[in-house]
Order: structure tokens, then C-alpha cells, then sequence
């Protein structure tokens, strides 16, 4: 255990590093999640029962932050495998999960400091969470996050193409967001999408992170929403380990 922490925070340390030296992909995963704020959610103060869609809009961008940006964490591992980065970590000692834990932790604090600078527009806007609330959102929203990314690093080390990558996760991703409810509410679709969209874990993520901002922490789809993200990052992080120990240079 001493030495996948003490693995983990060298690796975590080298990815970091590199991450704050191109920090666009801070700010455009910010910019996009805004611009939604600013110019999508007035939208829909009509359809909003009481006209407050910020405050309904807001939970889904959060989880739309998470499932958006992580999944594209790939990217920079494809460029580690191209310059031979990941075969010199995988003939030293260091352990295979650090490899993938390292640049996961990553990838969930750049996340949280992207929401957390957009909860901060939301407060301005008028959003009112308690802080349990931000709290249980935020661990939520980290969970999407590191299965995300574990998903991206494994699909980048089975893949290993940019253009290939991006577009095998467009074609998931794409789906997913428009049935979990993140930009209308599934309230307004027809009978045949609301029961396609049961099947979809992150409609219950949206559904359960609108119910913390709404300050209903007893809602039923809560305790479901942090156990579907719960397996889908040990799932995803058990193959992106395995593919780490496996995949060929």
C-alpha cells in the first residue's frame, strides 16, 4: 500500500505538472459549461415550473462537466505513447494502477476547480445550495469524473489514434447527454425516450444531483446515482489498470 501511494503521488506529480503547463483545456472545459449558463438556461425560464431554470440548469451542467471533459483525458496519454513516456514508466518498478490513478486524480482536480469556479457564477446568478448539498454534489460529480477518465486512458491504450479515439467517444457520449436530461428535462420527452433513458446511469446522476441543489437529500435516486458511479469507476478502473499491464508498445 506504502509504495502505490508513494507511486501514485510521483506519477500524480508528473501529470500535474504537465497538465498546468497547457492549461487550455482548463479554460475551454470551463467556457463551454458558461456559455450554456449564460445563453442557454434564460431559455428556458418558461418551461421551468417557477422560472428559475439556473437553479434547475445548473446541477446538469456540473455532471455534463464531468462526463465531458475526463472523457477526453485520453488525449494526453496518446501522446506519452507516441514519445515512448508510458513504455519507460512500464519497465520501471512503479506500480501499473499508479500509471492510471496518478493521472485520474489529476484529471478529478482539474474538475473540481472548474466546477467550483462555475458554482461560484452560479451563486452570482442566484443559485442557492446548502453546503451539505455542495458537498454530496461535488463527491457525485468527482465520482463521474474518475470513471471517466479511467474509461478515456483505456480506450486511449486499446486505441492509440486521436481521430479514432475522438470518435468512438462522441459516439457514446453524445447519447448519454441528450437522455440523462441534462439540457431539457426528460419531463418533456415522449413516453418511448423517458423509458430508453431509464436505462441510462447518468439520467439518475442528473436527476439525483438536482435533487441535492434542491435540498432534498432523502430523494430516491440519490443513494442509486453515488452507487452506479461508485461501480462504473471500479469497473473502469480495474480494465484501464489491466490495459496498462498488457497493452503493447
Amino acid at each position: 500500500m506504502f509504495k502505490l501511494i508513494r507511486d501514485t503521488r510521483l506519477v500524480f506529480g508528473r501529470t500535474l505538472q504537465v497538465s498546468l503547463r497547457n492549461s487550455v483545456w482548463l479554460i475551454v472545459g470551463l467556457v463551454q459549461p458558461l456559455l450554456y449558463m449564460l445563453l442557454f438556461a434564460p431559455l428556458l425560464d418558461g418551461m421551468i415550473p417557477g422560472g428559475n431554470a439556473i437553479q434547475s440548469f445548473t446541477p446538469g451542467l456540473l455532471a455534463m462537466m464531468a462526463m465531458i471533459g475526463p472523457a477526453f483525458a485520453g488525449f494526453k496519454l496518446i501522446d506519452d505513447l507516441r514519445t515512448g513516456v508510458v513504455e519507460r514508466f512500464r519497465v520501471t518498478p512503479v506500480s501499473r494502477f499508479a500509471l492510471l490513478l496518478g493521472p485520474v486524480l489529476v484529471d478529478v482536480l482539474l474538475l473540481i476547480v472548474q466546477i467550483t469556479l462555475l458554482q461560484i457564477v452560479a451563486f452570482a446568478m442566484g443559485v442557492r445550495v446548502e453546503i451539505t448539498g455542495i458537498v454530496l454534489a461535488f463527491a457525485l460529480v468527482s465520482l463521474i469524473g474518475m470513471g471517466m477518465a479511467a474509461m478515456s486512458y483505456g480506450v486511449a491504450l486499446l486505441i492509440r489514434d486521436e481521430g479514432g479515439v475522438s470518435a468512438l467517444l462522441n459516439f457514446l457520449i453524445q447519447p448519454l447527454l441528450l437522455l440523462s436530461g441534462i439540457y431539457l428535462p426528460l419531463t418533456f420527452a415522449p413516453a418511448i425516450i423517458k423509458t430508453i433513458a431509464t436505462f441510462n446511469p447518468f439520467s439518475h446522476v442528473v436527476d439525483a444531483t438536482r435533487a441535492i441543489f434542491a435540498g432534498t437529500l432523502g430523494d430516491p435516486s440519490i443513494v442509486p446515482a453515488f452507487g452506479l458511479m461508485f461501480v462504473m469507476v471500479v469497473v473502469f478502473s480495474l480494465w484501464s489498470s489491466r490495459m496498462f499491464r498488457t497493452a503493447n508498445s
